[in-house]
């Protein structure tokens, strides 16, 4: 698996948009986020924010300077986010896979609870809806 600095910028890069996306912020600067990550463990302000400018990088925060330093803006909402990383899993595989990746899918739903079925099914409802002329 992954090991050392990767996996623990990686793992950090979620721990951010976690912290963003429960407090709800809209407007945020680096101290606020390591502040919250200083209550759960000795991290260094240069830590949070080499890896909040690689969230800006990778196009999850955008930013606008305010005075000396810059503040954050989430781009998306962590629904958004799992549903276009789910799009670009699914975009990225050839025909027989997308089948496979459904089926799988739907293997999954057997173990869903009551309210992701109903949830499903008020989905593909409305999706019919679309698809008819």
């Amino acid at each position: 698996g992954k090991t050392g600095i990767r996996a623990v910028l990686f793992d950090l890069e979620a721990d951010i948009m976690e912290i963003v996306w429960s407090q709800g912020w809209e407007d945020f600067s680096v101290s606020d986020v390591h502040a919250e990550l200083r209550q759960g463990r000795e991290i260094a302000y240069t830590t949070v924010m080499t890896t909040v400018d690689r969230l800006f990088a990778k196009e999850l925060l955008s930013r606008k300077r305010q005075g000396r330093r810059y503040h954050y803006q989430p781009v998306m909402t962590r629904d958004e986010l799992c549903r276009e990383m789910a799009h670009e899993v699914l975009d990225s595989l050839p025909g027989l896979g997308r089948e496979n990746a459904l089926a799988l899918l739907v293997d999954r739903v057997s173990d869903a609870t009551e309210e992701e079925l109903a949830s499903l099914e008020a989905l593909i409802r409305s999706k019919r809806k679309e698809l008819k002329p």
